[in-house]
């Protein structure tokens, strides 16, 4: 087993700054070598705290804050504007990064890109759902309307 100290939020293992151990080959084939996860010594846990601090500068506070943003998130399609070709499907993907700007372009607030979860590759115009970790106990699901950019 492999002690490490994450440094982005990995789905059902943990949030940036948490001590995991997990199993060698899923840190030295997975984990280390996207940049998700370095590994625990003393001196790491100064890093921990730092990564602690600017997780909790980026997340909501409250329970309640949170749903608030979810039911605003809910409320209303989000849509992306995406170049497409003549068929309709698009060069490239839709990625979390995209949705995020779309919903701030669409003035429903500002989210993290790494705490949108997209379950299918969107590859064509059409609509979609994704899903938003607003806090530990809160997720938001978003409709998105993927159309072609004027």
């Amino acid at each position: 087993m492999a002690k490490l100290i994450l440094t982005q939020e990995v789905t059902d293992l943990g949030a940036a700054g948490d001590v995991v151990e997990v199993k060698d080959g899923y840190a030295r084939n997975y984990l280390l070598p996207r940049g998700y996860a370095m590994t625990w010594t003393k001196g790491g846990e100064k890093d921990v705290e730092r990564l602690r601090a600017a997780r909790a500068a980026r997340e909501i506070a409250t329970v309640e804050e949170a749903q608030q943003v979810a039911e605003k998130l809910q409320s209303a399609p989000v849509l992306v504007a995406v170049k497409t070709g003549e068929s309709g499907r698009l060069f490239g993907t839709v990625g979390p990064a995209q949705v995020a700007e779309a919903v701030e372009a669409a003035g429903l607030g500002s989210i993290d890109k790494r705490t949108v979860e997209i379950p299918e590759r969107i590859k064509a115009v059409g609509s979609y759902s994704a899903s938003v970790k607003l806090h530990a106990d809160v997720s938001a699901t978003l409709d998105l309307q993927v159309v072609a950019e004027k």
